[in-house]
């Protein structure tokens, strides 16, 4: 098999270790922090270089890469980031949307994927099993025979990539039967703009981003809670 780098990456770490400019922030976070750049254009080795993976506490990152037959990374990878403390997620298979980045309509197959996660040694794996990248209706249905099956053969944790558009009973089966992380993005992103948009609709004159971004974040905030409330 052959793989190139991905272009998204979750980072983790002790926020105090940041740079100046943030000091405003660090100053109030206490509890480990968590940065995740979806669909950024850096390669997988300068990724690693960040101010939360260059200190000396314990810290967790985690570095997606996709499969793609012409370009030969994945092993090499993993290893020069399990050598750096970083995790490594992949995605293997193919998870419709994302303004073309993904082709629709290949399922990941058990075998291919513990073939995959043993050629590279990645830490967890984003399969496609159904769901779709931004979504904005929640009418995805997954194939949870095949998530079960991936589950019982895979030696990794299973993602589901795309969740935004997978219903709550749809969520709550995945994880039933063996998917393990659930990325959610989209549909935070879609409760923010509509009370957003609720907010400057009513008030055309509103300037002021404080009074918008009140009821935005409560927005999310109610939507992560529902969240956390149905998968776990």
């Amino acid at each position: 098999m052959k793989y190139r780098n991905s272009s998204s990456r979750l980072i983790s770490g002790n926020p105090r270790r940041r740079s100046n400019s943030s000091s405003a922030n660090t100053r109030v976070a206490t509890n480990p922090n968590l940065q995740h750049a979806d669909q950024s254009s850096s390669a997988a080795k300068p990724s690693t270089n960040h101010p939360l993976t260059q200190n000396p506490l314990p810290t967790r990152a985690i570095h997606n890469i996709r499969p793609k037959f012409g370009q030969c990374y994945g092993d090499p990878i993993t290893r020069w980031c399990h050598e750096r403390g970083v995790h490594v997620e992949a995605e293997l298979g193919e998870v419709g949307g994302k303004e073309g980045a993904h082709a629709c309509g290949v399922r990941t197959d058990p075998d291919e994927a513990v073939e995959f996660v043993t050629a590279t040694g990645v830490d967890a794996l984003a399969v496609a099993v159904g769901s779709s990248h931004a979504m904005h209706s929640r009418t995805a249905r997954l194939d949870t025979d095949l998530i079960a099956r991936l589950a019982a053969k895979v030696p990794v944790p299973l993602v589901l990539h795309g969740s935004s558009g997978v219903p709550d009973e749809g969520l709550r089966a995945a994880v039933d039967h063996g998917m393990t992380k659930i990325n959610i993005a989209t549909r935070l992103n879609v409760r923010m703009t509509a009370a957003i948009r609720t907010t400057l609709t009513a008030d055309p004159t509103l300037a002021d981003p404080r009074k918008y971004l009140v009821p935005a974040r409560s927005a999310i905030q109610s939507e992560v809670e529902h969240f956390l409330h149905l998968l776990t």
